[in-house]
């Protein structure tokens, strides 16, 4: 008789890892160095299976190398998902078992296929372009503050949008410095910098958090980012089309991005003009720029072949 396959949900929190193996048994492990060897050890014991765990804010990305590093299969999912599955198996109550448990029933219901993880440099490059993006946030926060700040506490707002302003400065700097030390990156960049309308924010936010950038079909990397239009119809009702849900992070310098490029591109430009004379509202455009940018983009990347025009009209 063959084994049965094996699916395993992992809870983690900062002291502890919660797994659940299904079809069954279930442990607990440290939150270190140690805990993660037992883990490791534990899981290459069992048949081949799927280890599927949450995003957690960076606490899962250490584990989760270790695990891919000893050949064990594993993917990291987005939280939301995995609430919605419990919720429509009528999981209510959330403990860090209950959720290791629900994990492992939605690996063996799903069946997700697990991606390459990022390696060191994309996760020094991610973090980076995570700092810069927090940092306006900062900025941008301090400055809405200073406007109606009292003359008490001006100085001390000026004093730290100051300092805010050179660790942006130097963000960027760092940022450009991460990609000019690999050539794989330098190569990319310069292919997505010579469109007009991109910049190195785009460039670096595209290398860090999308790197499927280039492997899918333009249909699946605008519904990995979140611009694809997505049907609402039931019986005989028909809904408008919408986009929701994928990386928000990416989206939102795409958007900054497309609206530069529907100025300088020639090829964005003349489209999005073109759905704006027929009748399409301004952000309805817009958005179906950002989505003909990313697929100009990804069959760029996928080509390895910089920008002509040629290729803007027939992405």
């Amino acid at each position: 008789m063959t084994e049965p396959e094996i699916f395993v949900g992992m809870d983690i929190s900062k002291a502890q890892l919660d797994i659940a193996i299904r079809p069954e048994g279930q442990f607990a492990v440290a939150n270190d160095a140690a805990g993660v060897a037992q883990l490791i050890q534990r899981m290459k014991a069992l048949p081949a299976g799927l280890v599927v765990m949450e995003a957690t804010g960076g606490l899962e990305i250490p584990i989760a190398g270790a695990l891919a590093a000893a050949g064990v299969p594993v993917i990291v999912v987005n939280p939301r998902q995995v609430r919605d599955f419990a919720k429509a198996t009528g999981q209510l109550a959330k403990t860090d078992i209950i959720d290791a448990a629900v994990l492992a029933r939605f690996a063996e219901a799903i069946r997700p296929e697990p991606r390459p993880l990022p390696d060191e440099q994309t996760q020094v490059l991610a973090a980076l372009v995570v700092r810069r993006h927090q940092l306006i946030e900062m900025l941008t926060a301090e400055k809405n503050r200073l406007v109606s700040a009292r003359r008490t506490i001006q100085k001390n707002l000026r004093k730290h949008i100051a300092w805010l302003e050179r660790a942006l400065h130097q963000a960027d700097i760092d940022l450009a410095e991460a990609i000019r030390q690999s050539p794989v990156w330098r190569e990319k960049d310069a292919l997505l910098r010579s469109v007009p309308g991109i910049g190195p924010v785009l460039t670096a936010t595209l290398l860090a958090t999308l790197p499927e950038l280039g492997t899918l079909t333009h249909k699946q990397i605008a519904a990995l980012v979140g611009v694809a239009p997505l049907n609402r119809d039931s019986g005989t009702l028909r809904g408008r089309r919408t986009c929701w849900g994928g990386r928000a992070q990416v989206r939102a310098v795409l958007y900054m991005a497309a609206l530069a490029a529907t100025r300088f591109n020639p090829v964005l430009r003349a489209f999005y003009q073109r759905l704006c004379a027929a009748g399409k509202a301004k952000k309805v455009a817009l958005v179906a720029c950002m989505r003909k940018l990313l697929i100009l983009l990804n069959a760029m990347v996928k080509h390895r072949t910089p920008w002509r025009a040629p290729i803007g009209q027939h992405a």
